[in-house]
């Protein structure tokens, strides 16, 4: 249990402040801005703010680190449409990110969604924080409303947008991964043994069943609770060779995700280890 308040006290120190940075420069095809910051985690999201006038701003685009270079103190930052606000009867503006405008980062990061396998880890996770936690209920309607009994990646953006939820916490075999919501990139993982007496599916929650459409991606009820949550995360952490590690000695239930990653150096880590190829 101490654990997990460390984890929690250092999920709000590290991502808890928003954190603001001028635009320094802008790549050809205006798809990434470089900014320079004193640290700053690869995968934290948040948007590209432009100065309208000295009293009003607006946002322009999605934002999410794809880099950090600790010599030169710059980060690569991908951007893309920003449409959490869209609407039809709202005017809308045509300006470009230019240099000068600033990177709003880890925004929403007080607010978070906790993945537990049951109610006990969900509150002994949860009470161990003043983290504002989203309840899991709010995400099971929003599934519902999906028709989606099995949580996809959109469904976690699309959860993210409609609560400003910056964080997604999930609790999976004594550990606890600290996510960004939008980009789904790990930020931490963090050892948290507590005994696991039941698993729900497909998440602790106080909704009775989860509506599912006819057919498609996510219709099916989710059978296996580890599998799902692990493969989600290795699709958007494929680089990633501390998951890597910790899969890969997952056992025959995670064999076929280990397959997923993709890094430098894999090919040869799996002959060394099972004597492939």
């Amino acid at each position: 249990m101490k654990q997990i308040v460390v984890l929690l006290i250092v999920a709000l120190e590290l991502f808890g402040v928003v954190v603001k940075s001028p635009v320094i420069g802008i790549n050809e095809d205006a798809t990434e801005v470089t900014i320079e910051i004193e640290k700053i985690d690869v995968g934290v999201s948040g948007f590209i703010v432009h100065g309208i006038d000295g009293e009003h701003t607006t946002i322009l685009k999605n934002a999410v680190v794809k880099s950090f270079d600790e010599k030169s103190k710059t980060a690569k930052v991908a951007i893309s449409e920003f449409n959490a606000l869209s609407s039809s009867a709202l005017p809308s503006g045509r300006w470009d990110v230019k240099v000068g405008d600033t990177a709003v980062l880890a925004f929403g990061y007080t607010r978070a969604l906790l993945i537990a396998p049951n109610e006990d880890i969900y509150y002994r996770v949860t009470k161990s924080s003043n983290v504002q936690w989203i309840h899991p209920d709010i995400f099971a309607t929003v599934l519902s409303f999906n028709g989606h009994p099995t949580p996809l990646r959109s469904d976690f953006t699309q959860m993210s947008k409609i609560s400003s939820v910056g964080l997604v916490f999930i609790y999976l075999d004594e550990r606890v991964y600290t996510l960004d919501a939008k980009s789904f990139k790990i930020l931490a993982i963090t050892d948290a043994k507590l005994e696991q007496k039941e698993v729900n599916l497909p998440f602790y929650m106080r909704v009775p069943e989860i509506d599912a459409n006819w057919w498609g991606e996510g219709s099916d009820e989710l059978e296996e609770y580890e599998p799902h949550y692990y493969e989600l995360m290795v699709k958007a952490n494929p680089a990633n060779k501390e998951l890597y590690e910790i899969v890969k000695s997952g056992g025959e239930k995670l064999e076929d995700i280990v397959e997923e990653f993709d890094f430098e150096g894999k090919k040869d880590d799996r002959k060394k280890t099972f004597g492939l190829f």
